[in-house]
């Protein structure tokens, strides 16, 4: 279905889950706990139509209506076309010792609740309905079956109306509501997790939609979603470049630079230099006019600046430019989902060609509402950019700083177009570092090992070390006999 037709939610990212939006003239249950939302989703709905000119009709049978427009004020929602219908109980009814008067099992059958909906749709004639909850009318009716009964064909007097419906129900082990998830077009259920709200659409009647648990929070405009990645809705056509690191003897290394549409790890154990020189691309990136984003789960911004100052790096003067952003995650400030939005965000709107992820630990740690595989999320973080040509470096720390070689230790090296690899090793009595290459998918790539060091004017990568071997075993040894100059072969 073309999304042309679709009915907005009110709410873009929950239209691009459901890609556009609902189907017209069919119904939505939408249901969760107390406190999840329901009543602001639903708001966020009729206030759509009024921005399109669409008019639309409240039917409250929980609290009273006040409660509704206040939340609908404090969001600054657009209600012009919006009608009211308060069938909720009033304290008038309490006083006057007749509380549940207007809800009496045989009114439902007849005047005056049913005839009042009926009459006053009939009147407005609404393009969009809220009933909030239908669960009441479980509560006004003798047993299932009447209630199944009447909610058929509210359901069908509304479609015969042209009428696109929205139903909130209460979703609770007290309550249930698989009769309302069997006669609604559309499912859709809110969680509230300890360290995250999420939204799911396990429904979806006419339509595809994508799946899994969204998250969303209430915050001071309202309802903000932020949909779950999937790396394969998003393709672009773009041109192969090669970015360089302005080091020629780390250029070397890799034929030449990094090119776009790949992921670089740059792996090794703490305080071997992956960060700076990640951010030695960064910078390379800036000197062209490319825009570059790193993300920090492990360093402030301040710690980031005075280490860059320390070796030459231009990252302020390269922030003031806006070749560079800088976003400073601390633990627990994101959710997952939040975070892959961000990446997209500077992908698609700020023509970000450049992102730099540091470092995976941080990752884990840092963000909340993971699935099952922490990793399942950074994969597709990972394809998103190779499938929009965009640059990943993504710096992983091994947690043994000599012993076993290992490329991570989280897995995931099968995301990796290219492995550069620092290590600390030992020479008469001294800690050096080097520098090599594992992996690089598109191109070949040299195979000697190379000392790094990190100095105050920078970056500087030495000549092949062909005495040094024993890396990739645990167990560097340098073969002093060793004469042979190998070049770059």
């Amino acid at each position: 279905m073309s999304t042309d037709s679709r009915v907005s939610t009110g709410i873009p990212e929950l239209d691009e889950i459901l890609y556009g939006g609902y189907v017209p003239n069919r119904s939505v249950l939408l249901r969760g706990p107390p406190g999840a939302g329901k009543t602001i989703f639903g708001l966020h709905f009729l206030a759509a139509g009024s921005i399109e000119n669409e008019s639309g009709l409240y039917i409250n049978l929980g609290e009273p209506a006040e409660y509704a427009l206040q939340t609908v004020d404090a969001f600054g929602l657009d209600f012009s076309s919006v009608e009211f219908l308060d069938l909720s109980p009033t304290g008038k009814d309490f006083q006057d010792d007749q509380t549940y008067e207007l809800f009496k099992a045989a009114d439902v059958e007849g005047p005056p609740l049913v005839d009042e909906i009926r009459d006053t749709v009939a009147e407005i004639d609404p393009e969009r309905v809220l009933l909030d909850p239908i669960t009441e009318f479980r509560y006004l009716t003798t047993d299932d079956r009447q209630f199944r009964k009447q909610i058929l064909g509210f359901l069908d007097f509304l479609e015969s109306q042209e009428s696109t419906v929205m139903l909130t129900s209460q979703a609770a082990n007290t309550v249930n509501d698989d009769d309302l998830q069997f006669l609604a077009d559309a499912v859709i259920t809110l969680k509230d997790y300890p360290e995250r709200r999420a939204i799911e659409v396990s429904k979806f009647r006419g339509s595809t939609y994508k799946r899994g648990d969204h998250t969303f929070d209430i915050t001071d405009q309202g309802i903000v979603v932020w949909p779950k990645l999937f790396a394969g809705d998003y393709e672009r056509d773009y041109e192969v470049e090669r970015l360089s690191s302005g080091v020629p003897e780390l250029d070397q290394l890799l034929s030449g630079g990094i090119e776009s549409g790949t992921i670089t790890y740059l792996t090794g154990p703490t305080g071997v230099g992956k960060t700076t020189t990640g951010l030695q691309f960064l910078k390379e990136a800036a000197g062209r006019g490319k825009r570059s984003v790193m993300f920090s789960f492990e360093e402030s911004i301040n710690t980031i600046l005075r280490r860059a100052e320390s070796v030459n790096l231009p990252v302020e003067r390269m922030m003031e430019q806006e070749t560079l952003h800088i976003e400073e995650i601390t633990p627990g400030s994101m959710t997952v989902d939040e975070f892959s939005q961000q990446v997209r965000e500077e992908v698609e709107n700020n023509n970000t060609e450049v992102v730099m992820i540091d470092g995976i630990s941080g990752y884990k740690q840092g963000l909340r509402g993971f699935g099952d595989d922490p990793m399942d999320e950074l994969l597709q973080v990972g394809r998103f950019l190779r499938n929009t040509g965009a640059i990943g470096i993504i710096i992983n720390e091994v947690h043994q700083i000599t012993g076993s070689f290992q490329a991570t230790e989280e897995g995931i090296s099968n995301l990796a177009d290219n492995i550069v690899f620092l290590r600390h090793v030992e020479h008469q009595g001294q800690l050096r570092k080097v520098i090599g290459v594992l992996k690089k998918r598109t191109s070949d790539y040299e195979k000697w090992l190379r000392e790094l060091e990190i100095t105050e004017y920078g970056i500087r990568v030495g000549e092949p070390l062909p005495e040094l071997r024993g890396i990739l075993t645990g167990t560097p040894d340098w073969d002093q006999g060793t004469k042979e100059n190998p070049g770059t072969k």
